[in-house]
């Protein structure tokens, strides 16, 4: 039986991101508000721009579309939602600056945006307003870094593609011009997570393996890796612990949970978003408190989690009133948006460039 959820938004909205047929700041909320309809599946945020997808298979995108990230064929800004071409469409991912990734029922991957880095994996450095197939079938889950793209097969393969400069491609190198693949290339292993075990920063890649080990490589200069030191590394490194659940990324760090219930928080922390009451960066994971944490959202430099009661929590930066408060006050540790029922939540927040947050609730 399908499930249908509701989809929230709210924060900045200079390009239309927010999706309520207004542009510019003054149409910004610090609360949430609802996009029309009650069968939407799944949304994601990137800068200044949105995706969903809704349980009849349509995927529909609005906002920012500079680099023809909305998949119009074009690069007209939209402030309402527009219908990318298909009905088949079963998951979209986002997170990159300017690019995106979609897979469709049939397991094919397709992505379009930026591709400056060749993070849309093509074998070019090309940018495509309409979607483009990467060859392949059995794709799962797809995330969308910075400069590169991670995607995990159905199979437990994990494959990586866009300018790893730091090492974030699991390469076993780093530096440019070697570290940059315009096209897939697979990462060791057969035992890599998919939907809610992996998760991209800025420089790094994180991911939780079947077992339940936790994975990290790439940048570490604010310790983002988990490996109490700052040191930097181009292959998979474990973060000490075998029971991680589900996970999600910063900017510069992550946070995790586990199956106990735990929610663990390390690497950057200069808006608080690692919970902690402070702001002090962390090398290692360390715990908020609570025992029943269960799903996690990352923004740049904001925190988001649902519990096992439905509901949802945020901390970290509050620019444009993204973390939902009705005010654009920092929190160091979590803070509650009103109602149950959450499911998923997700967030782009590099404070001036489009900071807002989406959530689906049922």
């Amino acid at each position: 039986k399908p499930v249908f959820y509701q989809a929230w938004i709210w924060g900045h909205n200079e390009r239309g991101q927010l999706g309520q047929n207004i542009g510019g700041n003054p149409g910004s909320r610090s609360s949430p508000v609802q996009i029309p309809g009650n069968n939407w599946s799944g949304i994601e945020a990137q800068k200044a721009g949105t995706l969903a997808l809704t349980n009849l298979g349509t995927l529909w995108a609005w906002g920012r579309n500079n680099q023809g990230q909305l998949g119009q064929n074009d690069l007209v800004d939209r402030s309402s939602p527009t219908q990318i071409p298909g009905t088949t469409w079963g998951g979209v991912y986002s997170g990159n600056y300017y690019a995106t990734a979609a897979t469709k029922t049939d397991g094919t991957l397709w992505t379009w945006g930026q591709g400056t880095y060749g993070q849309t994996g093509h074998n070019d450095q090309v940018s495509y307003s309409s979607p483009v197939q990467i060859p392949g079938t059995e794709w799962a889950h797809v995330e969308c870094g910075e400069t590169y793209m991670a995607g995990t097969k159905t199979t437990g393969e994990l494959w990586m593609w866009g300018w790893g400069y730091n090492g974030q491609l699991g390469q076993n190198q780093g530096g440019s011009p070697g570290a940059a693949r315009s096209s897939p290339v697979q990462v060791p292993g057969t035992t890599w997570g998919g939907a809610n075990k992996s998760a991209w920063g800025y420089a790094a890649y994180f991911n939780i393996k079947t077992d339940g080990t936790l994975w990290a490589w790439g940048y570490n200069t604010n310790g983002e890796l988990g490996q109490n030191n700052k040191t930097s590394y181009s292959s998979p490194i474990q973060i000490p612990g075998s029971t991680w659940s589900s996970l999600a990324g910063f900017r510069v760090g992550a946070m995790a949970t586990k199956t106990d219930g735990t929610l663990w928080t390390w690497g950057k922390n200069n808006a608080g978003q690692l919970g902690q009451n402070n702001t002090t960066n962390y090398s290692s994971p360390v715990q908020i408190p609570g025992t029943t944490w269960s799903k996690v959202g990352g923004g740049d430099n904001a925190a988001y989690a649902i519990k096992t009661d439905g509901t949802l929590w945020l901390w970290g930066d509050n620019y444009y009133g993204s973390l939902g408060q009705g005010n654009t006050t920092y929190y160091s540790s979590p803070v509650q948006i009103p109602g149950t029922e959450w499911t998923y939540v997700n967030s782009y927040t590099a404070s001036g460039n489009g900071q807002f947050t989406v959530a689906l609730k049922q």
